[in-house]
């Protein structure tokens, strides 16, 4: 899938994604609660990168626990950026964020971060080359000892272990009041469209794009998370 396609399809569901995704916030819950826990060090001043920030779920969190820490919200999909944007005014936290419609190239060249996130971003590119620079364009928005926390779907999709994660991530999604038919075209999806490639790989193409040997601290089904040291 193109990055348009993926565009295009992000800028349809926006409306709807939150309500959509409401029953499995307990995983998002869980991995936020850990990012806190990954980020507890950096300053009380720190400048945080949010990669494909969505609806702003992670960007919200980090927010409401660190009064005194500013953001930068990339979103290429300008409704799903609306939406952050509006949480971020209902919740008080707007004043403290920049957002940027668009890619890593619409940032300023010259701004560097303490931190980035970017959260179910990287499986939608699927060569791999161009995963490790997708990677690189982060690294080089961090300071020298900047981190990033990344997630994605991740499975050796050949193993009899996949099989076993997939039907029981098809089943809570089907719990979750997600349609037969959007259940099915996942399923499609995650074969055609979604680099989900074994969690040691997504962790070198990670290293491979400029950050030290990536850390897995978090596991919920077929999502995996690293913590990442610029190297």
């Amino acid at each position: 899938m193109r990055q348009d396609e993926i565009k295009a399809l992000f800028d349809q569901q926006a409306a709807s994604y939150d309500a959509q995704w409401a029953k499995t916030a307990p995983i998002r819950n869980c991995l936020h609660l850990l990012l806190g826990s990954m980020f507890a060090e950096l300053p009380e001043d720190a400048h945080i990168l949010c990669v494909g920030v969505g609806t702003g779920d992670e960007l919200i969190y980090l927010a409401s626990q660190h009064p005194g820490w500013t953001f930068a919200a990339v979103e290429p999909s300008g409704p799903m950026l609306d939406i952050c944007r509006q949480r971020t005014e209902e919740g008080g936290v707007a004043s403290r964020c920049v957002f940027y419609e668009g890619y890593l190239d619409s940032l300023p060249t010259i701004e560097k971060y303490d931190a980035a996130t970017c959260f179910l971003v990287s499986q939608f590119i699927l060569e791999e080359h161009e995963r490790s620079r997708f990677f690189s364009e982060i690294a080089a928005r961090l300071r020298p000892d900047g981190v990033l926390a990344s997630s994605d779907l991740a499975s050796d999709v050949a193993s009899p272990e996949y099989e076993v994660l997939l039907r029981a991530w098809i089943n809570m999604m089907s719990a979750a009041d997600i349609s037969p038919e959007a259940v099915e075209r996942m399923r499609k999806a995650y074969a055609n469209d979604v680099g989900v490639l074994p969690p040691a790989k997504v962790a070198s193409i990670i290293e491979s794009g400029g950050f030290e040997l990536p850390v897995q601290f978090f596991q919920s089904g077929l999502i995996h998370a690293w913590l990442s040291k610029r190297a």
